[in-house]
C-alpha cells in the first residue's frame, strides 16, 4: 500500500487561471468541505511566483489538515515541503523524482491508457490520475476521451485512481461506480455560486457509496 488511501473522494486542483477569487479563498472553501488533497497547478507563473504560492497554499492546507501536492515542480515541492508531486508523462521520470524526495513523499503519475496505469502500478507510483474520462476544455493538451469502460479495465489494478476530464454533478456518480477512488472537476466547481456547496455536493456523491 502506498502513501495514499483508496477513500480520496474529492480531488481539489487549485489553479489560479480558473480561479475567481483567488486561489487561497478557494482552497480553504474546498478544505471546509472536506477535502483530503490539494493539488497545485500553475503552468504560467514563473518559479518565484510558484514558490509564494506554493509556501501560502501549504501553511493553509497544514492548518486545515489537508495534504498538498504539487503539479510537475520537484524542486518546489521540496522547497516548500509539500506532502508530494503530481507527474506527467513528459515530467521528470518517477524513479528520478522518488530518489530526490524520498519515500515519506506522494507521487501521483498521471496516465491516460492501461499501458501507462500498469506502469505506474508497478513503479510503485502512490496515486494514479486517469483521463480525460470525458472530453474537457479545460486543458489545452487533454488527452482524448477514455470512457467509462476503460476506467473499468484500470480499476483492476491494486492502485487509487483518480479520474479526470469532463466531470460534471450529472456523471460523477458512473465514474465513482466504475471505480473512481477519486474524481476532479474543475469547471462544475469554477462556475457553481459557492465552492463550498459544489465541493459538498461532490462529496456526497462518495459518501453513498460507502
Amino acid at each position: 500500500m502506498g502513501l495514499v488511501e483508496r477513500d480520496i473522494g474529492f480531488y481539489y486542483i487549485a489553479d489560479p487561471f480558473f480561479s475567481k477569487q483567488g486561489i487561497l479563498k478557494d482552497v480553504s472553501m474546498a478544505c471546509d468541505a472536506g477535502i483530503k488533497i490539494v493539488q497545485y497547478r500553475n503552468k504560467e507563473a514563473d518559479g518565484k511566483t510558484f514558490y509564494k504560492e506554493a509556501l501560502e497554499l501549504k501553511t493553509l492546507c497544514k492548518s486545515k489538515g489537508v495534504l498538498l501536492i504539487i503539479n510537475d515542480r520537484v524542486d518546489i515541492a521540496l522547497a516548500v515541503d509539500a506532502d508530494g508531486v503530481h507527474l506527467g508523462q513528459k515530467d521528470i521520470p518517477y524513479p528520478v523524482a522518488r530518489k530526490i524526495l524520498g519515500k515519506e513523499k506522494i507521487i501521483g503519475v498521471s496516465t491516460h491508457s492501461l499501458q501507462e496505469a500498469t506502469i505506474a502500478y508497478y513503479g510503485n507510483a502512490d496515486y494514479i490520475g486517469f483521463g480525460s474520462i470525458y472530453k474537457t476544455s479545460t486543458k489545452e493538451d487533454a488527452q482524448q476521451e477514455q470512457g467509462i469502460e476503460k476506467l473499468k479495465e484500470i480499476r483492476k489494478l491494486d492502485i487509487p485512481i483518480v479520474a479526470i476530464g469532463g466531470i460534471t454533478f450529472e456523471n460523477a456518480k458512473s465514474v465513482i461506480d466504475a471505480g473512481a477512488d477519486g474524481l476532479c472537476s474543475i469547471s462544475d466547481i469554477q462556475k457553481g455560486n459557492s465552492i463550498f456547496s459544489s465541493v459538498l455536493n461532490f462529496q456526497m456523491l462518495f459518501k453513498r457509496e460507502n
